[in-house]
């Protein structure tokens, strides 16, 4: 028997049986496609978190104060201390310290209570300078974004983010719409695009103002709560960092032991998210590989059935004179056809899924050409490794006891 007529007789075989074939392959489909889904769920919460992560500003550093302690010993969170200051901003942008610093945008943060017309919205004020919007990663929909001019001058203009927009104007254009901040009135020049809600809350509701204007306001003028940086490239990253951190010691009299700040690299953010994201995407796979597991046991009990019912065929097939390896073959075929059959559909429902679930999910769910030609593979391989078996068995009934089999 060639090859064309084992692999017609398998499909013989498959095509007589068919509920029993359909109930096999369906669950080597379900195996298949549970796998691609869930491991496409993890890729894409890595994916997600990766473009919050980036969201936050391209090439990032952050730098933060320490805490403070007070005369009764208690000792404040991480960022609690005034430390920095516009000097730091400073010495980290000169390029003769920090040349892999490609722009610094220090900032004074706080929350206040803003007014428009009948309308008020409690939302973080940021002071800062120009380079905040590149570094930040952020653009402006509509009007423009301060100058250095604006910075120099302390003019009492105002960038707004979306949610503070729609919170003081609802439907209304903001730009050219006058704000009250504290007691200081400000006119909105220009609203930030959406950039959502990330590590660092909502980036949308916030209210961006010159660094000179808002230190008047506040009466902090010397105060930063925190300096951005940005490297020349993801590749000077690490160098900018280790720039940033001896300048600062050496700025404050510091050693790295005592060091009254911290620099953050968003390196570290994106290899913690990662790491976390694979842990649970090998743990979701697995779980959905047990019912390949089950899809290959069903393949192996159809075969077995199969063996049974067709003992006094193997019989005929063996006194006309067909060989072990001849019998042995057409079993591994025909539970190799019903494995590739499941996985081929498995495939085409994970794709499916792939299309249909993000926008159920409102997630993000990638299917790897990888995995879905591994998926393939794995069928093709349950259907063999499950028929092994049954073939075996089948190869080796005596054609004597077969044909005498009722």
């Amino acid at each position: 028997m060639n090859a064309a007529e084992t692999v017609r007789t398998a499909f013989d075989a498959i095509r007589t049986r068919r509920m029993r074939s359909a109930l096999t392959v369906l669950g080597v489909l379900i195996g298949i496609a549970a796998v691609m889904l869930t491991v496409g769920l993890g890729q894409g919460a890595q994916q997600k978190v990766t473009e919050q992560i980036d969201s936050l500003g391209s090439n990032l550093l952050v730098v933060s104060p320490g805490s403070t302690t007070s005369t009764t010993g208690l000792r404040g969170g991480r960022g609690s201390a005034t430390t920095l200051t516009a000097t730091d901003a400073a010495t980290l942008a000169d390029p003769q310290v920090a040349p892999d610093v490609a722009a610094v945008a220090p900032v004074s943060q706080g929350s206040e209570n803003v007014v428009a017309g009948t309308n008020n919205w409690t939302t973080s004020i940021v002071g800062t300078t120009p380079d905040w919007l590149g570094v930040r990663a952020r653009t402006v929909t509509e009007g423009r974004f301060f100058t250095q001019q604006d910075v120099n001058s302390s003019a009492p203009v105002a960038v707004i983010g979306s949610t503070t927009a729609q919170e003081l104007f609802g439907l209304r254009d903001p730009v050219g719409q006058q704000v009250t901040i504290g007691d200081e009135a400000f006119t909105v020049i220009g609203e930030l695009n959406a950039a959502g809600s990330t590590i660092g809350g909502d980036q949308d509701d916030q209210i961006v103002v010159p660094a000179t204007t808002w230190a008047a306001a506040s009466g902090s003028a010397a105060s930063i709560s925190t300096i951005y940086l940005e490297a020349r490239s993801a590749a000077d990253l690490s160098a900018a960092y280790q720039e940033a951190q001896n300048a600062l010691l050496t700025q404050h009299g510091d050693t790295a032991a005592t060091a009254d700040f911290t620099v953050s690299s968003q390196a570290s953010l994106v290899q913690t998210a990662t790491t976390t994201t694979q842990i649970l995407t090998v743990l979701l796979g697995g779980i959905a590989a047990i019912s390949l597991l089950v899809g290959g046991i069903g393949v192996m009990n159809i075969m077995l059935v199969s063996v049974t019912e067709r003992i006094r065929e193997i019989g005929l097939r063996k006194a006309l004179g067909a060989t072990p390896g001849v019998i042995l073959r057409q079993f591994l075929v025909e539970a190799s056809i019903l494995g590739l059959i499941g996985g081929v559909l498995g495939i085409a429902l994970g794709a499916l899924g792939a299309l249909l679930l993000p926008g159920v999910l409102g997630f993000p769910l990638v299917i790897s050409p990888l995995a879905t030609v591994g998926a393939l593979l794995v069928s093709l391989a349950i259907g063999m490794i499950a028929g092994v078996y049954p073939a075996n068995r089948a190869a080796r009934l005596a054609p004597i006891d077969a044909l005498r089999t009722e």
